[in-house]
């Protein structure tokens, strides 16, 4: 699993049973490996490349992605049963029928020699879905003790599990923003929220931001980074001259209050996501909101999505539904994904 905070690659290996007709799962072994500075900074720049640039990036990263599984099971000495892959997404727009992830290709079952089951949000896109967030499928099988899940990643995104059936939606961006900021005080991320912390509020940037049109736009509903840096950017490089403490604080501020307004009184909130370290945002969430949030362990909320993910294979190879029309807004629920033996 590859995310747009850009953290690296999170390995998972998962056993999965059925016990009293409930999905289980052990979280076996797991490793989050780093992308080199080089090949970081060609993934955060992807969306700006053309199909040829695409293509060339595609097969680096299917190599790369090889090497990585290679070592982990090598080292680990497990059998396998198939290996489940998101891939990476360098570009989302599902109102135009798009959404391109890499690594989704024959060649890496070819490399890595086992069974590979990838490529899980074209079909959804095609049968006119946002093709996200795909997580719900699993939060519903694998978490249904909560009645909502909140993932804070890239992006955060919010499963309603009180339901017949989840309903789910992208909210805002987290750590796309904040790492990007972050970066530009030469820190990879604002480690538990200090740097946000120490800032104070800029209350026009504040309104700015509260007032973005995509919060008002009712569910299905899905972000991507082309959105970040068509909408929230601009608004940020407005306040270019004010301390970048104050602009991360602000943004944490607004972050926080966008959330709290999605979580319902009373009810149990499980977070994930690495988003689930920052201290900051985290103390600001339960301060706005009046929802019993649990906060798991730290495999769960690094590798929630690894798992989830591995899960939404094993429900293609059983040819099991594993795409939600009540998430994603497609025509009909289904069985996405692509099989490479």
């Amino acid at each position: 699993m590859s995310g747009t905070s850009l953290d690296g690659v999170d390995l998972a290996i998962v056993d999965f049973y059925i016990k009293k007709n409930k999905w289980k799962f052990k979280l076996l072994e797991f490793k989050t490996l780093n992308y080199s500075t080089h090949f970081k900074n060609q993934l955060s720049i992807a969306h700006n490349f053309d199909v040829n640039q695409i293509k060339k990036l595609d097969s680096e990263y299917t190599f790369i992605l090889a090497g990585m599984i290679n070592s982990f099971l090598e080292k680990l000495k497990i059998n396998i049963d198939f290996v489940s892959s998101h891939g990476h997404t360098v570009l989302h727009q599902p109102e135009k029928g798009i959404t391109i992830q890499i690594g989704n290709n024959i060649k890496l079952s070819n490399l890595i020699s086992k069974k590979v089951v990838c490529d899980f949000r074209t079909q959804d896109v095609l049968f006119g879905g946002q093709g996200a967030p795909l997580v719900p499928v699993g939060d519903y099988h694998l978490f249904s003790e909560f009645d909502y899940t909140l993932n804070l990643g890239g992006f955060a995104n919010i499963t309603n599990l009180t339901d017949q059936f989840p309903r789910a939606h992208d909210i805002c961006a987290v750590n796309t923003v904040l790492n990007k900021l972050s970066k530009e005080l030469n820190f990879d991320y604002d480690s538990e929220g200090k740097i946000a912390k120490s800032g104070n509020l800029i209350k026009d940037l504040k309104y700015e931001l509260d007032n973005i049109k995509f919060y008002k736009v009712k569910p299905p509903k899905s972000l991507g980074v082309e959105w970040v840096n068509k909408v929230v950017y601009p608004v940020l490089n407005k306040y270019k001259s004010s301390k970048l403490e104050d602009i991360l604080h602000t943004y944490s501020i607004h972050i926080s209050e966008v959330l709290s307004k999605e979580l319902p009184e009373g009810k149990k909130i499980l977070l994930s996501g690495g988003g689930s370290f920052n201290n900051f945002l985290i103390e600001k969430i339960v301060e706005k909101s009046k929802s019993e949030i649990k906060i798991p362990s730290k495999e769960i909320i690094n590798f929630k999505e690894a798992i989830i993910f591995a899960f939404i294979g094993v429900l293609k190879i059983r040819n099991e539904i594993n795409c939600f029309k009540s998430v994603t807004g497609a025509r009909k629920d289904h069985c996405s994904g692509i099989i490479y033996n």
